[in-house]
């Protein structure tokens, strides 16, 4: 006896409506949410939540919306909040060793990240001195916003500073020099 399952046109249909509407739910990124609240500590705990359930690539929107929730309530203790952070991140491997000093370091060390390179030679330092002024000038707008903001530490941001203005003067008498060989 051969006996032939069919469905009728309908039934058919719905199969694959709802075959379609499975696979696309297996394709939805996560929604990333942003932090609901105004505590840093429970912020970075929702935040921490987004990126291990696969907000990874958020991770710049995710560290800029913590600092400015820590802009909110000022305090030294942030700095060590945002290193803790950056631990945990690494960690999870969300982000390498030098990746994680690096974002501490743009924010909350008066050295600059942008003068990682060697840049006491003329034939590096010179030819691109626009482009070191640039990146250290973004820098210390970030110092003055994880030093000063975050973290209160006036004295920290002024020395930045003054490291900045005297980077400024050291490599303007270096290129000088440079150029009058």
């Amino acid at each position: 006896m051969n006996t032939r399952f069919t469905l009728p046109v309908a039934g058919l249909a719905s199969v694959l409506a709802a075959a379609a509407l499975l696979a696309s739910c297996a394709t939805t990124p996560p929604p990333c949410n942003s932090p609901t609240t105004k505590n840093l500590s429970a912020a970075i705990d929702q935040v921490q939540t987004e990126l291990l359930n696969g907000c990874e690539a958020q991770f710049d929107r995710y560290y800029d919306e913590l600092l400015t929730i820590a802009e909110g309530d000022p305090k030294p203790e942030n700095k060590r909040a945002f290193s803790e952070f950056l631990v945990w991140s690494k960690d999870q491997g969300l982000l390498s060793r030098r990746q994680a000093e690096r974002y501490y370091n743009t924010y909350f060390n008066v050295k600059f990240v942008a003068l990682e390179g060697d840049y006491n030679n003329c034939s590096h330092s010179c030819p691109r001195r626009d482009r070191v002024y640039l990146e250290m000038e973004r820098e210390l707008n970030a110092k003055e916003r994880g030093l000063l903001k975050v973290s209160l530490d006036n004295d920290g941001y002024y020395r930045a500073n003054e490291l900045y203005q005297e980077v400024e003067l050291v490599l303007e008498a270096t290129c000088t020099a440079c150029a009058a060989r």
